[in-house]
C-alpha cells in the first residue's frame, strides 16, 4: 500500500479520519511512527513545523483520528454522536492552538504536537456543524473507507481521488467488461 500522505477529501479533518486505511479491510495504518505524524501535520498545511512527536502524541493523536471517524460517520448517516467521541474531540479542541506569527518571510506556524492535534480537533468541530456536514460522501471503491466533501456538479462524486480510487475501479471495470464481452469471429 502508498506510504504517502494523500489529501483528497476536501477538508483537513477527512484527511485526518483517512489516515487509518482500508478500515475494512486489512486497515493500513499511516501513522506508524512520530516521524510519519509530524509529516502529515506539516504535510496537511495545518503547521509549518513542528517539535520531535513522542509516541504518546501518536497515540492521542490515534485516539482523537478515531472519535473524528465515529462523529464523521455518525453525521454522514444522520445517527446521534457518541458522548466518548464528542469528549475526546472536545477535549484536544480545548488545548491551545499553535499561533501564526508574522515573520520577514510571511506567516509561520510552529508548533507543538498537542497544539497542532488542537488545530485538527478545531477543523473537525468546525466541519461537523458547518454548512459542509450535507456534502460528506464516502468513496465508492469498498476497500476504502475515506470520507470526502463532494462539490461536483450535481453531487455525482463517487471516489475520494481519481488517482487513488476512481482509476482503480474503472480499470478493474474494464477489464470485467473484456473478459465477459464475446470474441470477435476470425476471418
Amino acid at each position: 500500500m502508498n506510504t504517502d500522505h494523500v489529501f483528497v477529501c476536501g477538508h483537513p479533518a477527512l484527511d485526518f479520519a483517512a489516515t487509518l486505511r482500508a478500515r475494512r479491510t486489512v486497515r493500513f495504518e499511516m501513522f506508524a511512527t512520530p516521524e510519519r505524524l509530524e509529516a502529515w501535520y506539516v504535510e496537511s498545511g495545518l503547521v509549518d513545523s513542528v517539535t520531535p512527536a513522542r509516541p504518546s502524541d501518536v497515540e492521542r493523536a490515534k485516539s482523537v483520528r478515531e472519535a473524528v471517524y465515529e462523529l464523521i460517520t455518525a453525521r454522514r448517516l444522520g445517527e446521534p454522536f457518541g458522548d466518548r467521541a464528542l469528549d475526546v474531540l472536545n477535549k484536544a479542541a480545548r488545548k491551545p492552538s499553535a499561533a501564526p506569527q508574522l515573520t520577514s518571510a510571511g506567516r509561520r506556524t510552529d508548533a507543538t504536537p498537542e497544539e497542532a492535534l488542537s488545530a485538527v480537533a478545531r477543523q473537525a468541530v468546525e466541519l461537523l456543524s458547518g454548512p459542509d456536514v450535507p456534502l460528506l460522501k464516502e468513496c465508492g471503491n469498498p476497500e476504502c473507507t475515506r470520507v470526502y466533501i463532494d462539490r461536483s456538479r450535481g453531487a455525482r462524486r463517487q471516489w475520494c481521488g481519481m488517482e487513488s480510487c476512481g482509476n482503480k475501479i474503472k480499470a478493474a471495470a474494464y477489464r470485467a467488461r473484456k473478459r465477459g464481452a464475446p470474441a470477435t469471429a476470425a476471418r
